[in-house]
């Protein structure tokens, strides 16, 4: 950037930047009042609640008051650091680099500007921040990079963590007190103590379960795997004895041998027993082919001499 650009810029920015920095001081101070308002008619209808007995809503809505007491606190801070940096534009106008003392109250006001949506003149005064110190400077306390110099106090009230139990009876106890109500906080003190069950890891519970079940088959799959064919041949035969010595019914004959030395008996060699049969049916039915042989002979004889004649 030229020396002439320099010189421009310098003004304008002053200009820019104190014009900004004067309008979110208002509407900082408009907000505070409305919220203030809003908190005091909750606090009012917690107190309704807590004469009626109604636990069970007094815990829901104590859990937004907090949270609209924590956007308050830090708007207060907030307004604090916004009139410092006006203040000291003079000297932001006239240095290139942030100085030391402003840091904290300019990467506070960059850090809660995206995340206060009912001051839209924030955003502009952190676009003016980032043409002066460069997109760096603003990434590191928008997303709270390490070295960074945001409030401590103001991440924590715009944090979007749900408060403790000590927290939420301590204001009901002052809400109680403040419209001198009878209340029994002993109620209050067994359901904040209550562990509620993280249903959001619930998936990850029935993840752990499946894999317990389905653990021991694929530890039997690996081990059969594992395993040599000797032991599944032997277990294999081992099943077949024990199957053998059950009873069972006469299997079929597979194989038939004709045992020559003797020649009035025929061996049948089955699976289950060995059977036995006389000569004689063999040889009455060999007699019968023979005779059927014979006669089919003479028939083609027969043919053979009408063929000729």
């Amino acid at each position: 950037m030229s020396m002439l650009n320099r010189l421009f810029n310098r003004g304008l920015f002053g200009a820019k930047c104190k014009t900004c920095v004067s309008l979110a001081i208002s509407r900082i101070k408009l907000v505070q009042n409305k919220r203030e308002l809003q908190l005091n008619n909750m606090r009012k209808e917690i107190a309704q609640f807590l004469r009626n007995g109604e636990e069970a809503i007094v815990q829901i809505r104590v859990e937004c008051i907090i949270r609209e007491t924590n956007i308050w606190e830090a708007y207060s801070i907030l307004e604090l650091f916004c009139e410092f940096v006006l203040a000291r534009i003079p000297i932001l106008d006239s240095q290139r680099e942030c100085p030391s003392e402003l840091k904290e109250a300019i990467a506070s006001i960059i850090f809660t500007a995206p995340r206060c949506s009912d001051l839209p003149e924030l955003l502009q005064i952190q676009s003016l921040f980032t043409a002066k110190y460069g997109k760096e400077f603003i990434s590191a306390a928008a997303e709270l990079k390490p070295g960074t110099s945001v409030n401590r106090t103001i991440i924590e009230k715009l944090s979007v963590k749900a408060p403790s139990a000590e927290v939420k009876l301590s204001l009901l106890i002052e809400i109680a007190q403040k419209y001198n109500l009878q209340w029994d906080p002993s109620t209050a003190i067994a359901e904040f103590s209550k562990k509620h069950e993280d249903l959001l890891d619930g998936s990850r519970q029935i993840r752990s379960r499946a894999a317990e079940y389905q653990r021991p088959v694929v530890e039997s799959s690996l081990s059969l795997s594992s395993s040599s064919e000797a032991d599944l041949v032997a277990r294999t035969n081992q099943n077949q004895g024990t199957q053998q010595l059950q009873p069972s019914t006469p299997l079929v004959s597979k194989k038939i041998i004709v045992d020559p030395d003797k020649t009035d008996k025929l061996v049948i060699s089955t699976t289950g027993d060995t059977r036995t049969s006389t000569k004689s049916k063999i040889m009455e039915n060999a007699r019968a082919a023979i005779v059927a042989a014979d006669r089919a002979s003479a028939a083609a004889r027969a043919a053979a001499e009408l063929a000729k004649m």
